[in-house]
C-alpha cells in the first residue's frame, strides 16, 4: 500500500457551502459557473454581432425586442432536459423503464425510498451525448421564434460551449465520477470514496482539454469572425468535443455493467455521428464562404 503516498488522494466534501439544512454542492456550483460564463461570452457575441436587440413595430411606433436573454433559457432547459434523459435512456433503460415510480425518478430531482416516502437528490445522472441532442432542439425551436438563421445561433453558441463543458467535467470530478481505469502515471488520483486504487483523472483530463478547445475557437474567431452564421463553429465544436472524447474513453472505467467486453462502449458510439456530422459541417462552411 506504499503507493498511496506517491499520488493524489483526492477525497473533497460534496457541498461547496451548507447554511443549516441547505446546501450547494459543487457539482451544482460548476454548472452555474459553467452555464454563466456562458451566457456571458454569447451576449457579448450577440451585441457585436448586432443581434441582440431587434426593431419591431408595434401599433404604428418602433420597439426594441430583445432576442438574447429568452436564448438562455431554451439552452438551459434544452440542456439539462436532454442530459437527464439522455442519462436515462442510453445508459439505464432498464431501470427508469422498469415501473411508473422509476420514470417519475428519470423526470423528478427525487429518490423514492425503499420503506416508502421518497427523498430530494438532485439530477443523479446527466450525460453530454443527451444534453447535446437537447440543446439542438431548443436551438432550432429558438430559431423560430426569434427568426434569426439558426447557423448563426448556433455558431454563437458553439463558440463558448466548451467553457460549460469544462466546468460539469470538473463537478464530475469533485462527485468522483466517470472515473478512470487503474494506472500507475504519477499524476493518478486516489478517489477514497470510490476505492483506494490509483486510478486516471478522466474528468480532468476533459476539463483541460475542453479550455484548450475554448480558447482555440474563441482565436478562430477573432482572426475570421465571418465564419459566423456558416456552420464552421459548429462543426470544429462538435469534432473537437467528440474526437477527443472518443479516445479519452479509453482511460475510463465503465459506467455501466452492460458496457463489460464491449469492442466500444456507450460513449464512443454515441460520439461517432457527432463526429461525421461536424466535419461535414466543416467542410461545407468552406465551400459556403466561397461562395
Amino acid at each position: 500500500m506504499n503507493y498511496l503516498f506517491n499520488y493524489i488522494q483526492w477525497s473533497p466534501r460534496l457541498e461547496a457551502l451548507s447554511l443549516g439544512p441547505f446546501s450547494i454542492r459543487w457539482y451544482s456550483l460548476c454548472w452555474l459557473v459553467g452555464l454563466a460564463l456562458a451566457y456571458f461570452i454569447v451576449r457579448k457575441l450577440f451585441y457585436e454581432q448586432d443581434i441582440a436587440i431587434r426593431k419591431k413595430k408595434v401599433k404604428g411606433k418602433w420597439e426594441e425586442e430583445n432576442l438574447f436573454d429568452p436564448l438562455f433559457i431554451y439552452c438551459f432547459l434544452g440542456i439539462l432536459i436532454g442530459a437527464r434523459l439522455g442519462h436515462c435512456l442510453f445508459y439505464q433503460p432498464d431501470y427508469f423503464l422498469s415501473s411508473g415510480k422509476h420514470f417519475i425518478e428519470m423526470l423528478l430531482p427525487i429518490h423514492y425510498l425503499p420503506n416508502g416516502g421518497w427523498k430530494f437528490t438532485g439530477y443523479e445522472g446527466l450525460a453530454s451525448h443527451g444534453g447535446t441532442i437537447g440543446i439542438m432542439i431548443a436551438l432550432w425551436l429558438y430559431a423560430k421564434w426569434s427568426k434569426l438563421p439558426i447557423l448563426t445561433i448556433i455558431d454563437n453558441i458553439c463558440i463558448a460551449t466548451p467553457v460549460t463543458a469544462c466546468f460539469i467535467r470538473l463537478g464530475n470530478l469533485m462527485n468522483s465520477e466517470i472515473i478512470g481505469k487503474v494506472t500507475d502515471v504519477p499524476w493518478a488520483f486516489i478517489f477514497e470514496r470510490v476505492d483506494m486504487q490509483p486510478r486516471h483523472p478522466g474528468q480532468l483530463y476533459e476539463a483541460i482539454a475542453y479550455a484548450i478547445f475554448f480558447f482555440f475557437g474563441w482565436y478562430l474567431y477573432k482572426k475570421k469572425p465571418q465564419r459566423v452564421g456558416t456552420g464552421f463553429f459548429f462543426g470544429l465544436c462538435l469534432t473537437l468535443i467528440f474526437t477527443f472524447r472518443f479516445f479519452i474513453e479509453y482511460t475510463k472505467d465503465i459506467q455501466e455493467d452492460f458496457e463489460a467486453g464491449m469492442l466500444l462502449n456507450m460513449g464512443q458510439i454515441l460520439s461517432i455521428p457527432f463526429i461525421i456530422f461536424g466535419i461535414w459541417l466543416i467542410v461545407r462552411s468552406f465551400k459556403k464562404v466561397k461562395k
